[in-house]
């Protein structure tokens, strides 16, 4: 053999052999990375959507477009870190670039799942497939909640009376409805008891319940499995649409636009759409500009917290439920003394009810007294720490433990800022006790905290924070007051 034949041949040998070494240092990664993060997250974010190779100590991480590859750096960046430095050594980096052939895979899939919807549609509206007329829709599931079992009082009787004319009148000029309250107070059970209502009123509107953790995760998944159409088909093709908790999409830039193309579907064709949120639309601060005119040109309903009466006859409900004999002077003692939600009244009303079968005595005021003792002690104040550390971050689209971090971005520091001021504002507790409670802070940083938003309340200032959706400005004095009303500090102090 000529010698420049034969090290050609051994070249592409060796070639070879480093095509396949990096195909099997590829595999031994992905196969880490499934381990670290589980089958189930891995075959939705890696399997079809991303693209591993190696060269020279690096990882490169192909993805088809920006948001994939900002939602995989911020929740697996450590495992994959992990798994290339396990394989390549300490030194090894991880970069993530967009690759072409992924991104026009995705785009292709998307355009076709846009073509079959208006194809469907465009089918219907002559009549069904080949001049049929459209099958019956399949039955919806039954939910928990009823609109007769829903116990109406002053703080809660329009919103029910706005629930009850959606199952009247699931079509209406009024397309849009929101309920908003804190949490515990019942738009879980209004909206559950409209499907329901729906269901035996007329069982051929089509209704679909969701939250909105349910509707993110299902539209990641039909992105990542290519089943847009599926899951438009179902969001988008039914009468009434429910959704609730429909602030968890509101930092969420992709779910959010898909939301709002399936709000415009919905509310374009006529039909209902009835959400749920902890918060008026314009204190949820990450919703689009776009959105937030939509919800509140509809009917946008406040759920307050229920006076004693009300509360007296939610016990009073679930004692029937659970068939035990609960006397007069013990229900009004718990609804005297529990004011914050319906869950904790039920709680209480459960624990002394075990704590009756337990000691095998009857019934007693007395027995109330000691058996609750403890939690009302610890829920003698009647708003927390955690309440407004929950309020707060629900409104810059964070988390509580966000607000416990040492992390220093504006958002984060706004909202911290925030938390503190109206923990020392409408709380007894000392500057010390409000840093152990938010993540073991120093009495310093609440006692700076609080001067600052002194200072900036007394000038009028207006503050701005990055979002999903753009740079965010308001008022200080604005957020603050918005805060108050949703935490119903005015009625506490």
């Amino acid at each position: 053999m000529h010698p420049r034949v034969a090290f050609a041949s051994a070249a592409r040998v060796k070639e070879r052999a480093v095509d396949i070494q990096t195909q099997a240092l590829v595999e031994r990664i992905g196969n880490r990375i499934e381990e670290l993060i589980g089958a189930q997250r891995y075959k939705v974010w890696f399997r079809s959507s991303t693209q591993l190779s190696c060269e020279e100590g690096l990882l490169k991480v192909g993805v088809p477009n920006l948001f994939v590859s900002g939602w995989i750096e911020d929740h697996y960046a450590d495992q994959i870190l992990q798994a290339a430095r396990e394989a390549m050594g300490p030194a090894a980096r991880v970069i993530y670039v967009i690759d072409p052939v992924l991104y026009r895979n995705m785009r292709k899939s998307q355009l076709n799942s846009q073509a079959a919807f208006i194809e469907r549609q465009t089918e219907r509206a002559a009549g069904g497939d080949n001049g049929k007329a459209p099958a019956a829709p399949a039955p919806a599931r039954t939910l928990r909640g009823r609109l007769e079992d829903f116990v109406v009082g002053a703080n809660n009787r329009l919103a029910f009376s706005v629930a009850q004319s959606v199952v009247e009148q699931p079509t209406s000029d009024s397309n849009v409805v929101l309920f908003h309250s804190a949490c515990g107070l019942g738009k879980t059970h209004l909206l559950q008891g409209i499907g329901n209502g729906l269901s035996r009123q007329n069982g051929r509107v089509r209704w679909v319940y969701a939250s909105g953790e349910d509707f993110t995760n299902q539209f990641l998944c039909a992105l990542r499995e290519r089943k847009l159409d599926a899951f438009r088909h179902r969001f988008r093709d039914v009468d009434v649409l429910l959704l609730d908790d429909m602030q968890f999409i509101a930092n969420k830039r992709a779910t959010q636009e898909e939301f709002f193309h399936t709000f415009n579907a919905i509310n374009g064709a006529g039909k209902r759409v009835v959400l749920a949120s902890d918060a008026h639309p314009k204190q949820i601060s990450d919703l689009s500009d776009s959105l937030v005119s939509r919800l509140v040109a509809g009917v946008v309903v406040k759920i307050d917290r229920p006076d004693a009466q009300t509360r007296k006859e939610i016990l009073r409900r679930r004692a029937a439920a659970l068939r035990r004999e609960v006397p007069e002077s013990v229900l009004e003692y718990i609804a005297d003394k529990i004011v914050a939600n319906v869950r904790e009244l039920e709680g209480c009303l459960v624990k002394l009810l075990a704590f009756a079968s337990l000691t095998k005595e009857p019934m007693t005021l007395e027995m109330a007294r000691q058996a609750l003792d403890e939690h009302l002690t610890q829920t003698g104040k009647l708003l927390t720490v955690s309440e407004i550390e929950q309020s707060v971050a629900t409104y810059f689209c964070l988390t509580p433990a966000d607000l416990h971090t040492s992390r220093k971005s504006r958002a984060i520091a706004l909202a911290r800022n925030i938390a503190m001021y109206i923990a020392r504002q409408h709380t007894e507790l000392s500057f010390p006790e409000i840093g152990r409670m938010m993540g073991n802070k120093n009495h310093t940083t609440v006692l700076l905290a609080c001067r600052r938003m002194n200072n900036l309340l007394s000038e009028d200032a207006v503050v701005s924070w990055p979002s999903a959706s753009g740079m965010q400005t308001r008022k200080l004095s604005e957020i603050i007051h918005g805060q108050e009303e949703q935490l119903g500090c005015n009625g506490r102090k």
